[in-house]
């Protein structure tokens, strides 16, 4: 981790993208690098980097005005279904070209590339030298932290019809979808109104403040996911609603925040590098490449 904020300052300097710079050191300390860290556990690295991913919504959430949110949410919200939708749809549809799959298992791949990722937008939007008018900026970090629900819809979508799953129909997936997106925006707003009382209440050192803050916002996250609904979607709802409050602790909230959420990142991308091994992915890298100038070049552009 260390490292990683070291590489990271370098790389920033040079304008090299930072979050990339720690999947790298990730990469060398995994298996096929010097570090040689052997770590294949799935279900370890997605309980990880859903927890990092939630801190990092959650802080976006805090740093994100009411009124700019409600001022964006409608194109990020088109942004966030329908964009996704279409994203996915020419995604997939050149995938399925390019590699001679199916339509269902190239629409599959579309699904998964679609979304844009909030820890990706949140940083490069906070950098320095990005200087977006206030409405732009928080189109992307709504649209980031609200996409989703649309993109597991449609990978849930694509692996039921894979699998010949005859009990998903499409009317449960549909219902499966408007459950994620409405339980996700109700507890998000329920908790961080509950969060931001429950503050008022207490009479806690003034170190435990921020402590409490960022654990509520992970019960919420937790909490929405068990009955559910889009955890990612609560944790960054709940954020800007406790932010709404402005209570006097505010800024020592958002300063311990910060500092959380920077540690959720090198969390997050040392996890992924860790789990890579990229001499595995030499015969596939062709045709990831140019799906992804596809993805870049072509289908976020047009969906946009």
């Amino acid at each position: 981790m260390l490292l990683s904020v070291l590489a990271g300052q370098i790389s920033m300097r040079l304008g090299a993208p930072v979050l990339l710079t720690f999947l790298g050191v990730g990469v060398l300390f995994g298996e096929d690098g010097p570090g040689g860290i052997i770590f294949n556990d799935a279900g370890t690295a997605y309980f990880l980097c859903s927890i990092a991913l939630a801190i990092v919504l959650f802080d976006g959430g805090l740093r994100t005005r009411v009124t700019t949110f409600r001022q964006a949410f409608l194109p990020a919200f088109s942004l966030a279904t329908v964009g996704v939708v279409i994203t996915a749809a020419i995604t997939g549809g050149f995938a399925t070209w390019l590699m001679g799959v199916s339509p269902t298992e190239g629409m599959l791949i579309g699904s998964l590339v679609a979304s844009t990722d909030a820890a990706a937008v949140f940083l490069l939007l906070h950098q320095r030298g990005i200087n977006l008018k206030r409405h732009v900026s928080a189109t992307l970090e709504v649209e980031s932290g609200i996409n989703d629900p649309m993109a597991i819809f449609l990978t849930f979508s694509c692996v039921s019809i894979l699998s010949a799953n005859l009990d998903a129909d499409w009317i449960s997936i549909t219902a499966h979808f408007v459950k994620e997106m409405g339980l996700g925006l109700a507890m998000g707003y329920t908790g961080g109104a509950a969060l931001a009382q429950l503050l008022r209440l207490i009479r806690l050192d003034p170190g435990l403040y921020p402590v409490v803050v960022l654990i509520g916002g992970l019960v919420i996250f937790a909490g929405t996911n068990l009955v559910g609904g889009s955890g990612f979607l609560a944790a960054y709802v709940s954020g800007i609603v406790f932010a709404s409050w402005k209570l006097h602790k505010l800024m020592l909230v958002k300063q311990f925040n910060d500092g959380m959420a920077w540690i959720a990142q090198l969390v997050m991308l040392l996890t992924l590098g860790l789990f890579v091994t990229p001499t595995k992915l030499i015969e596939h890298i062709e045709p990831a490449i140019l799906t992804a100038i596809c993805l870049i070049a072509v289908a976020r552009p047009v969906a946009v």
